[in-house]
């Protein structure tokens, strides 16, 4: 079986990666992941995207390119450790700028967020072997960018939620959606305790999804 992996996240209370959890079934070469910032609701209107399809097997990549539509422009890359991780990350970013916009903080703040929330995700990624430049690319800042600013992201309303004080519970409950963010704080935040990786924005993060007032989280973050 060849398989092109879609979702997004890391497994809660073992930490594992998608491709760590894939390769125990599924041959590593027979394994690639999909990346990049692509709204389904907008794929399913044709507009233009660019997509990675990221393997260790670049003919499994080229060969997974040749299925995509003629509005869809693929990259490849080897790097799917660091394709892993900014899909997860991205989206506890996502919930971060939500917040940062329910509570109407400005956009200068929006902006300082996601960018030292790329930082803090490059600094994250590297620790697990992650390249530099995945983070410059589609795979990084534009799907950071994509799923941090706007309310087709589904972790961004979760944001926007829980600065207007709704419990997390009757969040989840009315998106009807699964938000991969949620789930994801906890294990970035278990990796980033266990490993001492500084990730400030993740740790607010999951704190606050656990119920601590999210202006706080602000006043501590400009403490740090």
């Amino acid at each position: 079986q060849k398989i092109l992996v879609a979702a997004k996240g890391i497994e809660c209370g073992s930490g594992a990666f998608l491709n760590e959890v894939f390769a125990t079934f599924v041959p590593e070469n027979n394994l690639a992941f999909l990346s990049g910032p692509s709204f389904a609701s907008e794929v399913m209107q044709g507009l233009p995207t660019a997509v990675v399809i990221n393997s260790t097997n670049e003919t499994l990549s080229k060969e997974f390119s040749t299925f995509f539509p003629s509005f869809i422009k693929t990259y490849t890359s080897k790097d799917v450790i660091g394709a892993e991780v900014c899909g997860a990350y991205k989206n506890v970013l996502a919930i971060a700028s939500g917040i940062c916009d329910g509570l109407k903080l400005g956009n200068n703040a929006r902006a300082s967020l996601i960018a030292r929330g790329l930082v803090e995700m490059h600094r994250f990624g590297k620790y697990f072997g992650a390249h530099d430049e995945t983070f410059l690319g589609l795979s990084g800042a534009g799907d950071l960018f994509l799923t941090a600013s706007s309310t087709l992201s589904r972790n961004y309303r979760v944001g926007l939620f829980l600065a207007e004080g709704k419990k997390l519970d009757a969040i989840l409950e009315a998106l009807g959606e699964v938000a991969e963010g949620v789930f994801t704080s906890e294990a970035i935040h278990e990796l980033s305790v266990k490993h001492q990786i500084y990730t400030p924005i993740a740790h607010e993060i999951a704190l606050i999804l656990q119920g601590k007032a999210p202006k706080q989280s602000v006043k501590d973050l400009l403490a740090d």
